[in-house]
């Protein structure tokens, strides 16, 4: 696979999402002596840079941020790599996102290091001489690293920069093929409205608890250090804001969490994705973990769906591999290990997902092939 060089400045004239930079393939050069990655983009980068959300909630939305912000968290999120020694970024993030921009731009930036950038899953891997390496990524990428695990040995330490839907069961995989001593997962938990609000460092056995970002601080009037559970409202300096608004003073995520501490928490789960199924709290990124791991299929969703008895469901879409029919999963003991029997189960074409492989909310029946065969009703 080639890639195309461009110089410092020119990526960042173009801008993070002209088609040359979200979907090319290209190396950038930050090493090269002379290169003065602060003065360039305060140079080049419009004063207020504008990124979208995904969509994968509802429509997708502007949101304006300061672009002496931007730059001060990818500085940030350098730091969060930094103690590794990296030499190189090989980044698979698309840069019209503002995590994108960040990890496969403006943090190599900071870190004066090289780094090449691909778009898809085919293709050869670059051949790179430094021994030491950080790889930005989304989630299918640490299936790629696993069928690449002679790429991956290649260096004497990988470090994974990690940001966008809940880690996939792969990545706990990854690091254990790799090994605690040359391998290394550092996930950020964040949103285009607010960046980075909280990040976490794991080389083996489950993941720690989050820590906020240093310019982040609990907002809530009264967080109780005991509190199960409570939404995660947050100041921070970073806020995005809409066009001709002011900069809100707190954010407000779509996330439950239960407080550690005065700056560390436990994920609960997002609000969009807890769901109550005759009183049973359902996870359903954590739930669809546990179905990828019994249901030998090429994709999968769980989505909510309102129930006319019991208030709210939730249904399974399924992508069969090629030449397979649902009958010949193992819906039954999915079912077991899951604790709830979805209301149905849909066989579609594909599962709509967002650049950082978040499924899009309300997949369309339009999707399913046939409907006498392709939906199965369990409750």
């Amino acid at each position: 696979m080639a890639y195309t060089e461009m110089a410092p400045e020119t990526v960042l004239t173009l801008g993070f999402a002209a088609p040359e930079v979200a979907e090319g393939n290209w190396i950038v050069r930050w090493d090269r002596d002379g290169v003065d990655a602060a003065a360039l983009c305060a140079a080049t980068v419009s004063s207020f840079v504008d990124f979208h959300t995904s969509g994968t909630t509802g429509p997708s939305r502007c949101w304006r941020r300061v672009r002496d912000n931007v730059w001060l968290e990818a500085g940030m999120l350098a730091e969060l790599v930094a103690p590794e020694r990296p030499e190189a970024v090989v980044s698979f993030v698309p840069s019209v996102h503002l995590f994108g921009a960040l990890v496969s731009v403006l943090v190599p930036a900071h870190l004066g290091v090289p780094v090449w950038y691909r778009t898809g899953f085919l293709g050869e891997l670059p051949r790179l001489d430094q021994r030491r390496v950080v790889v930005m990524a989304t989630p299918w990428i640490f299936q790629l690293l696993l069928e690449n695990l002679d790429w991956v040995r290649r260096f004497d330490h990988v470090t994974v920069l990690y940001g966008g839907a809940m880690l996939p069961a792969t990545a706990g995989r990854f690091l254990a093929e790799v090994g605690p001593e040359r391998a290394l997962i550092v996930e950020v938990m964040g949103s285009t409205e607010a960046g980075g609000i909280a990040t976490r460092r794991w080389r083996a056995g489950e993941p720690p608890a989050w820590t906020l970002f240093r310019d982040v601080s609990f907002a809530h009037p009264e967080l109780e250090p005991a509190a199960e559970e409570v939404p995660l409202v947050v100041r921070s300096p970073r806020l995005a804001f809409r066009p001709g608004a002011e900069p809100p003073q707190t954010w407000h995520a779509d996330d439950r969490i239960s407080p550690l501490g005065e700056r560390s928490f436990r994920l609960l789960g997002r609000t969009s994705r807890l769901v109550k199924v005759n009183g049973r709290r359902v996870n359903l990124d954590e739930a669809e973990h546990t179905l990828r791991a019994v249901l030998d299929c090429a994709d999968l969703a769980l989505q909510p769906v309102p129930d006319d008895l019991i208030g709210e469901h939730v249904e399974l879409l399924v992508v069969l591999e090629p030449g397979t029919e649902l009958s010949e999963l193992d819906l039954p003991t999915a079912f077991r290990k899951l604790g709830v029997r979805p209301k149905r189960v849909r066989v579609v074409d594909r599962i709509e997902r967002s650049a950082l492989g978040k499924a899009r909310a309300g997949q369309r029946s339009s999707q399913i092939p046939n409907t006498e065969t392709a939906e199965v009703v369990t409750a």
